[in-house]
C-alpha cells in the first residue's frame, strides 16, 4: 500500500471526510493519513457544510452518501450553490455500489464515486488523481490570471505612451499630466463630502479617476501637425479637425476596452474624459453637444482640471495667466462652461490648486505649439 514517502508533497492535500460510521470514518481516515494527507472527519451533512464554511477549505471531500439527517446528495447540491466551495472536488464514498447509484452521483456534480468495498489502493490512486487534477486547475487559472493582469499593464502602459507623445505633439510636457491628476483628486475629494456624490466618490473611484487623467487628450496625437501646430488662429474647418481628437482618443481607449478579457475601470472612466472633457454645463460644447448632468461627471471634473492648467501655464503663443485671474475665469465659467458643483469644490480646493501649480512646474519653456 502506498505510504507517506510515495506521495510527493504538492500531492499531499487537506481531505475532509464525512460518513456517520465511526468505523468507516476511522478506517478512512487511516487509510488517508498513512499516505501523508491531513484528514479532517465530520460525522455528518450539517457538520460537514460548517467545516468548509469556516475554514480553511479542504482540497477535496469524501462524500457518504446515506447519511441521516442530510443525504450525500443534498450536501452535494449545498457544496455547488456556494461560491467558495462550488469548484471543491468531491467524491463520493459509499456502500452503494450498483451502476445506477454512480451515474446519479455522477450526475449531480460528483468528480468520481468509489465504492466502499474498493481495494485501498484503489481508493488512495483515486484520490491522487483528483488532487492532482485540481492542482492542474489551479496552475491554470493563476497562469491565466497573470497573463490576463500582464495583458491588462500593457494595455495601460501602451496608451500611457501614446497619452504623453499627445502632450508632447500638444507642446506640453508630463507635468501637465501630473497636475491635472492632481488637481482631479483635489475636486473629487472636496465633492464627496457632498451627500450626494460619496457613493461615487470612494477612495477606490478617485484612484481611478487619477489614472485615467493622463489619457484625456489622448486623441491630439492624431490631429495634423499643420493644424495642432498652427500659431495662429483656425479657421473653422482646421477648428473642426481640432474637435475631432475628442473622437479619436474615445474610439481608440474603445478599441482597448473590446480587446480586454475583462472591464477594465479605468478605461471606462478615460474615455469619458478623453470624448467629454470640451463639453459645457449650458451644452455649448463638443463633440457631442451634451447639457448639465448628461456629461460624465468624470468630464466635469477634468474640464476645470484642463482650463485652469492651459491658463496659468505659458505657451509659445501665451503667456501665463496669473493664477488669480485664472481663478476669475473658472468662477465666470459656474453654471455655462462647469457644473457649478464641481466650481463649488474648485473654490473650496483653489490653495490646493495654486500650491499643485507653483509645485508641479515645467522644468523649461515648452516646445511647439498647441
Amino acid at each position: 500500500m502506498p505510504t507517506v514517502l510515495d506521495y510527493p508533497p504538492a500531492l499531499r492535500g487537506t481531505i475532509l471526510v464525512v460518513d456517520d460510521a465511526p468505523v468507516d470514518l476511522t478506517l478512512m481516515e487511516g487509510l488517508l493519513s498513512h499516505a501523508g494527507h491531513r484528514v479532517l472527519a465530520a460525522p455528518g451533512g450539517a457538520q460537514a457544510l460548517r467545516q468548509v464554511a469556516d475554514g480553511p477549505a479542504p482540497d477535496l471531500v469524501m462524500l457518504d452518501v446515506c447519511m441521516p439527517g442530510m443525504d450525500g446528495y443534498q450536501v452535494l447540491e449545498r457544496l455547488r450553490s456556494l461560491p467558495a466551495s462550488a469548484a471543491l472536488p468531491v467524491v463520493f464514498h459509499t456502500a452503494l455500489d450498483e451502476a445506477v447509484d454512480e451515474a446519479r452521483g455522477l450526475t449531480l456534480g460528483a468528480d468520481d464515486y468509489i465504492a466502499k468495498q474498493a481495494d485501498p489502493e484503489v481508493k488512495l490512486a483515486r484520490v491522487r488523481a483528483q488532487l492532482e487534477r485540481a492542482r492542474s486547475r489551479r496552475c491554470l487559472s493563476e497562469r491565466s490570471s497573470a497573463l490576463e493582469a500582464a495583458a491588462r499593464m500593457a494595455q495601460h502602459d501602451g496608451l500611457a505612451v501614446l497619452a504623453h507623445l499627445a502632450a508632447l505633439r500638444d507642446g506640453e510636457t508630463g507635468r501637465h499630466s501630473q497636475r491635472t491628476q492632481a488637481y482631479v483628486a483635489a475636486l473629487a475629494r472636496r465633492l464627496r463630502t457632498r451627500p450626494r456624490y460619496r457613493a461615487q466618490l470612494g477612495d477606490e473611484q478617485i484612484a481611478l479617476l487619477v489614472r485615467s487623467a493622463p489619457l484625456h487628450d489622448l486623441g491630439k496625437i492624431g490631429i495634423a501637425d499643420r493644424i495642432l501646430f498652427k500659431p495662429g488662429k483656425l479657421d473653422a474647418e482646421e477648428w473642426a479637425v481640432m474637435q475631432s481628437h475628442t473622437l479619436i482618443g474615445a474610439d481608440a481607449i474603445e478599441r482597448a476596452e473590446r480587446e480586454a478579457a475583462h472591464e477594465i475601470p479605468f478605461l471606462r472612466l478615460a474615455k469619458q474624459m478623453a470624448r467629454s472633457h470640451h463639453e459645457h454645463w449650458d451644452g455649448s460644447g463638443y463633440p457631442d453637444g451634451l447639457a448639465g448632468e448628461a456629461i460624465p461627471l468624470a468630464a466635469r471634473l477634468m474640464a476645470v482640471a484642463d482650463v485652469f492648467d492651459a491658463l496659468v501655464s505659458a505657451r509659445p503663443y501665451k503667456a501665463a495667466l496669473p493664477h488669480a485671474e485664472a481663478r476669475e475665469v473658472i468662477r465666470g465659467g459656474r453654471g455655462r462652461h462647469f457644473d457649478p458643483v464641481v466650481v463649488d469644490a474648485f473654490e473650496e480646493a483653489y490653495d490646493e490648486f495654486d500650491a499643485i501649480a507653483q509645485r508641479v512646474v515645467d522644468p523649461s519653456p515648452p516646445v511647439g505649439a498647441g
